[in-house]
């Protein structure tokens, strides 16, 4: 397998460092780039979902897509220690009939010595908000280096 740096264990720097290429992953929206950092075996809990493996995190992350429009996201490590990060996160998405909602959560991660997420148990909870109330607004895709995260914008 090869390896996914930065490799654990982690320190403030590359625990960063994860989170934000997560992220940045995420934000394509391409469930097979976001499977390659997960290893083949790799166990989820989503809400009540809970895959396993890669090509059931492929099927769930394209229903999660085809339902959350225009989906944008960021994280922030949370705590770290050795082979395990737990992050905070929120990110901004509207379904089918234009209801704008901010889902925010934690995620817990642990890691093998490849730097592959072996296992990611993610908590979540869905507001509904007002279109103006959104605070993510950069072009689809990865968050620009400039942009507030989290804690900058009250989060």
């Amino acid at each position: 397998m090869t390896p996914r740096p930065p490799l654990p264990p982690f320190t403030a720097e590359t625990a960063a460092q994860k989170a934000r290429m997560a992220e940045d992953a995420w934000n394509t929206r391409d469930p097979n780039r976001v499977a390659g950092a997960y290893t083949p075996d790799s166990q989820w809990r989503n809400r009540a979902e809970f895959p396993q493996g890669r090509d059931e995190i492929i099927a769930f992350l394209t229903r999660k897509w085809a339902r959350e429009l225009d989906y944008r996201l960021i994280k922030e490590v949370w705590t770290f220690g050795g082979n395990r990060i737990a992050v905070r996160f929120a990110y901004e998405w509207h379904d089918d009939s234009g209801q704008w909602f901010r889902s925010y959560g934690n995620e817990n991660w642990e890691f093998d010595e490849a730097g592959l997420m072996r296992r990611r148990f993610a908590s979540i909870n869905d507001k509904p908000i007002m279109e103006s109330e959104r605070k993510y607004h950069w072009p689809l895709g990865p968050r620009p280096a400039d942009h507030p995260g989290l804690s900058d914008l009250g989060l």
